[in-house]
């Protein structure tokens, strides 16, 4: 039975991690002390709503949850820190604190700890998600014991409404370029100036010219596209924000 231990002190427990090349142990203390830290605990790295949803959107929120208050964003997971580096690497969410459970300690004292021998993954997290406040359990989202992977309440917007529910989540934006593009640097500079984040598609290394066709109806670049909508060049771009 999984258990809402909101109130309690996180357990304490040394990680062992790997950075910079050198072993370097990691103390709960460290990690939660006189900080406000979002914590989500997953079944594993490159496991697909991980990587797919889970991580990438705690990293996308990053800022605005930090603007509430939040000193860190920790990812957990049953896993060891090799592969946590390397999961964290592949997702570039340089957002984000991996910290790897590989012994199932912290997983354990969180009663979290599931057997996953099913699917060849012995003990692994549950998915939940936790603010924890000077090393105290403030608010725990865990996701329902049904079969399979359920997520739905320790995502990151869940999260966010519930530090701040009127905080604004940023919009979605996506920059289609090609390398040495004058005009690609002012429209990068434009969203920057706003302090606006954003996706960048490089065509010919992250997407095809065909693709640019097929979305925007256009084959030069800059093409922008905000909140789901085709702004278009840098020039647009500069009229949208006028």
């Amino acid at each position: 039975m999984l258990n809402d231990i909101s109130g309690q002190s996180v357990p304490s427990v040394t990680f062992k991690t790997r950075q910079n090349d050198q072993w370097l142990d990691v103390t709960t203390e460290q990690l939660f002390a006189n900080k406000t830290v979002v914590v989500f605990s997953l079944p594993g790295a490159f496991t697909p709503t991980c990587s797919a949803t889970h991580l990438p959107r705690y990293n996308e929120l990053a800022g605005v949850l930090k603007e509430n208050g939040v000193d860190e964003i920790v990812c957990m997971s049953v896993n060891d820190t090799f592969v946590m580096n390397a999961w964290l690497a592949d997702q570039d969410a340089s957002n984000i604190t991996v910290i790897p459970d590989g012994n199932g300690e912290f997983t354990q004292g969180m009663g979290m700890l599931v057997d996953k021998q099913e699917i060849g993954f012995g003990k692994r997290s549950w998915r939940y998600s936790m603010l924890v406040k000077n090393g105290v359990i403030d608010k725990m989202f865990i996701e329902a014991q049904n079969p399979g992977d359920p997520f739905l309440v320790s995502d990151a917007d869940t999260m966010l409404n519930y530090i701040n529910s009127e905080a604004q989540a940023p919009v979605d934006i996506s920059l289609f370029t090609k390398p040495s593009c004058p005009h690609c640097a002012r429209a990068k500079q434009l969203l920057r100036d706003k302090k606006l984040g954003f996706e960048e598609v490089v065509i010919g290394q992250d997407a095809t010219l065909l693709s640019l066709r097929a979305m925007s109806g256009r084959s030069t670049v800059p093409q922008v596209f905000i909140g789901g909508k085709h702004i278009g060049g840098a020039d647009d771009l500069e009229q949208h924000f006028s």
